[in-house]
């Protein structure tokens, strides 16, 4: 399972996040998203640990915690669904309740 690290800085790196987390336990991987346009960090990433109780010390912790002048939002992260390569829906084109309609 991966950890969610939301709110970050555009100018946090890998290694930075991966510091942080390793007082928690090991660092098995740390992913940080790259916006295509601007070339910089998207302001999230994930961080994956050696074992579930080391990412729960983590999250704990770090979830809403301080860090390079943002408040951290620190989570588990939620599968990725696989929603193609079109950017998700846009409208509703399968009838019924516009406001009953999920994306």
């Amino acid at each position: 399972m991966s950890i969610y690290v939301g709110n970050l800085s555009y100018e946090v790196k890998e290694d930075d996040l991966r510091q942080v987390f390793a007082e928690y336990g090991t660092v098995k991987n740390v992913q940080l998203p790259i916006d295509r346009e601007t070339g910089r960090v998207r302001g999230f990433g994930f961080v994956e640990m050696e074992s579930g109780p080391q990412e729960e010390a983590a999250i704990e912790a770090l979830n809403n915690a301080e860090w390079m002048g943002r408040s951290l939002k620190v989570n588990k992260a939620k599968p990725k669904i696989d929603g193609g390569s079109s950017g998700g829906r846009r409208g509703n084109y399968g009838g019924g309740d516009a406001s009953s309609s999920r994306y």
